[in-house]
C-alpha cells in the first residue's frame, strides 16, 4: 500500500510508568507512621504501569465475564466464566494483601499501607477491586459471629487466590460477596422481601431473590433476610460443606455502563443454606460495618481514578503539538491540568485520612473511630461525586484521541459513576452525614478537631469552617435538614480536604484550593482557577516522571 502521509504529533504509548509516582500518597503514608510500607506500595506501582499488566487489564474489559448455568448434560451449575487475565489480575491483588490481610496483621498502618496498595493497584484495572473491597469489608462484619469468623477469617486474610467452586473451609483462601438490593427496594433494604427460616440444626434456609450481587463467583456472601425478629444477616456459602451447590441460582449477569470485567448479577436463593451472623432482627446493623468499609474503597478508587486521568492528560498534553508548543505549555490547558491535579490531590490525601483513621479506630481510639464514620459519609458523598466530572475533563484533554476505546479514557468514564452509586448513592450518602449528625454526637466534635486544627492557618479555611457551623445551627427542622443534606455534606468534605491540603500539602495546591473550592474564586468547569494560582509549582508537583519526560 502507498504511504500516504507521515504520523507526527502523536503522543507515544504511556507505559513503564510507576502509579505510585505519587508524592501525596507516599506522604500520606511517612506522615502516619507507616513508611515501612512505601517500598510495598512502589513495587506494586511499577507492575501497575507495565505494558503487560496494561494488556491485562484491556483483555479483562473487553472479553467480560460469561454466565454458564448449566452443562452439557443440562446440570445447573451457575459458573461465571472469565477471561485469564482477570485471574491474573485477582491473584496479584490478593497476593499483595488488598483484600482482608490487615485484620490479621498487628502491625500499625497495616490497614492505610492497604489503601495506599489497593489505590495503586486500582489504576490498573479497577473492576476486580470490588470483589478484593468486598472480602477486606466482611471480616468487621462477621466479627458478630465470632465462631463463624474463627473458622473464616485465616482463610479471608490469606495470601492466596484459590479460584473455584469447592467447599469454602477446604480451599486455600476465599473471596467474600456482599448480597443486600432487592428490586422493590434498592438502597431501601429494609423492604426486603426474601426471608430465612430456622432448619433446627443452627442453620436457616433463605428464599428470595436479589437484584444487584456483584462477584457472583465468591465463596461466601453476607446476605439479608427477613426472620420472625425482623431484617437479619447471614453468612451464605456458593458450595456446601458435603461438596453440594448451594441454593443459590444465577438468573443473569448485568448488562452495565461499566465495571464491565467484573460481573454482577441477578440471583434467586431456593432454600439456601445459611448460618446467622449477628443477633437476630439486627441485620442492618450487623452489615453496616461491611458498607462502611467499602464506602472506604468507594473513596479510595475514585481518588485513584482520577490520578490515572490526570496522568493521561499530562502525558498527551505533553506531547501534542498545537499553535507552535506543546498543549501542556498553553496557559488555559495549564489552568485545565492545575485544577484537575488539585481536585486529584485532595481527594487521594482525603482517602488516605480517612485509611488512617481505620488504623487508628482498630487501635482503641475512640474519637478516630467517631471521624471515621462521619468522614466516610462525608468522603463518600464528595469525592465519589467528583469523580465523574474529572474524568470527563481528563478525557477532553485528549481530544478525539481520548474519545476512541484504545485511549482507555472511555473506560475510566464508564467507571466513575459507580463509585457515587455503589453503596448509596448521593442522596444516601447524604442522608448518612445527617444520621451520623444525629446518633453520634461524637463524631462532629471530632471532625471539627480535625479541621480546627489547620485554624489560622488560612483564612478562608476558618471562614468556611465558621459557615459550616452556623449552617448546623439552622438545621433543626428534621426537612429543612433533608432539603440542605447535599449542601452541608459538600461543605463538610470540601472544608475536610483543605484543612487536611494547608497542614500537610504542597503550599500552591493548598492556596489554590482554599481560593476556588472555598472562598469563591472558581467557575462551574474545571480550568477556572484564579489567576493567582502557582500553575508552575501545582503542575511541577502532579506531573509523574513518565507522564513528563514521555518514558515508553
Amino acid at each position: 500500500m502507498t504511504v500516504t502521509h507521515e504520523v507526527v504529533n502523536q503522543a507515544p504509548p504511556l507505559t513503564g510508568f510507576s502509579t505510585a509516582d505519587d508524592p501525596a500518597l507516599l506522604e500520606a503514608l511517612h506522615r502516619a507512621g507507616a513508611g515501612w510500607g512505601a517500598p510495598e506500595v512502589r513495587e506494586l506501582g511499577a507492575l501497575a504501569g507495565t505494558e503487560a499488566v496494561l494488556e491485562q487489564s484491556r483483555a479483562a474489559e473487553e472479553q467480560p465475564p460469561r454466565l454458564r448455568t448449566h452443562d452439557r448434560f443440562g446440570h445447573r451449575i451457575d459458573e461465571v466464566e472469565f477471561h485469564p487475565a482477570w485471574h491474573q489480575l485477582m491473584t496479584v491483588a490478593v497476593e499483595h494483601g488488598l483484600h482482608a490481610a490487615p485484620w490479621a496483621e498487628a502491625r500499625p498502618g497495616a490497614h492505610l499501607v492497604r489503601a495506599a496498595k489497593f489505590y495503586v493497584w486500582s489504576q490498573a484495572e479497577p473492576g476486580h477491586g470490588c470483589p478484593v473491597s468486598m472480602t477486606y469489608a466482611a471480616v468487621p462484619a462477621l466479627r458478630s459471629a465470632p465462631a463463624l469468623a474463627e473458622q473464616y477469617e485465616p482463610l479471608l486474610a490469606a495470601r492466596t487466590y484459590d479460584y473455584g467452586l469447592r467447599p469454602p473451609l477446604t480451599k486455600a483462601g476465599l473471596i467474600a460477596g456482599m448480597s443486600m438490593t432487592e428490586k422493590q427496594g434498592g438502597s431501601d433494604v429494609r423492604a426486603n422481601t426474601t426471608r430465612a427460616v430456622p432448619a433446627g440444626d443452627g442453620t436457616y434456609r433463605v428464599t428470595g431473590h436479589k437484584w444487584f450481587t456483584s462477584a457472583p463467583m465468591s465463596d461466601v456472601f453476607l446476605a439479608l433476610a427477613q426472620t420472625a425478629e425482623g431484617l437479619s444477616c447471614f453468612l451464605l456459602p456458593r458450595v456446601l460443606p458435603d461438596g453440594t451447590r448451594n441454593g443459590m441460582r444465577l438468573m443473569r449477569l448485568k448488562d452495565k455502563l461499566g465495571n464491565r470485567s467484573n460481573a454482577s448479577s441477578e440471583i434467586e436463593y431456593d432454600e439456601a443454606v445459611a448460618w446467622p451472623v449477628g443477633e437476630p432482627g439486627r441485620g442492618v446493623r450487623t452489615i453496616v460495618e461491611m458498607v462502611n468499609m467499602t464506602r472506604l474503597d468507594c473513596v479510595i478508587g475514585t481518588a485513584a481514578g482520577m490520578r490515572a486521568g490526570l496522568r493521561q492528560a499530562l502525558h498527551h498534553t505533553a506531547h501534542r503539538q498545537a499553535f507552535g508548543r506543546a498543549l501542556s505549555e498553553q496557559p488555559l490547558m495549564r489552568a485545565v491540568l492545575a485544577d484537575l491535579a488539585i481536585e486529584s490531590e485532595a481527594a487521594t490525601t482525603l482517602a488516605m485520612r480517612l485509611a488512617t483513621a481505620v488504623d487508628r479506630a482498630q487501635g482503641g481510639d475512640a474519637e478516630e473511630a467517631a471521624l471515621r464514620r462521619l468522614g466516610l459519609a462525608v468522603g463518600k458523598y464528595w469525592v465519589c461525586k467528583r469523580g465523574s466530572a474529572h474524568a470527563a475533563e481528563a478525557l477532553e484533554c485528549l481530544g478525539g484521541n481520548g474519545y476512541v476505546e484504545e485511549s482507555g479514557m472511555p473506560r475510566l468514564y464508564r467507571e466513575a459513576p459507580l463509585l457515587s452509586i455503589w453503596e448509596g448513592s448521593g442522596n444516601v450518602a447524604a442522608l448518612d452525614v445527617l444520621r451520623a449528625l444525629g446518633k453520634e454526637p461524637a463524631a462532629l466534635d471530632a471532625y471539627f478537631a480535625e479541621v480546627d486544627a489547620a485554624a489560622g492557618a488560612d483564612r478562608r479555611l476558618d471562614a468556611a469552617v465558621a459557615g459550616i457551623r452556623k449552617m448546623l445551627g439552622t438545621l433543626d427542622d428534621p426537612e429543612r435538614a433533608q432539603r440542605a443534606a447535599r449542601t452541608l455534606a459538600e461543605r463538610m468534605a470540601l472544608a475536610f480536604q483543605g484543612a487536611l491540603l494547608v497542614r500537610h500539602g504542597h503550599p500552591a495546591v493548598a492556596d489554590a484550593f482554599c481560593a476556588s473550592r472555598l472562598d469563591g474564586e472558581w467557575g462551574n468547569a474545571f480550568g477556572t482557577l484564579p489567576t493567582s494560582a502557582d500553575l508552575t509549582a501545582i503542575l511541577d508537583r502532579a506531573r509523574p516522571v513518565a507522564a513528563g519526560e514521555g518514558a515508553g
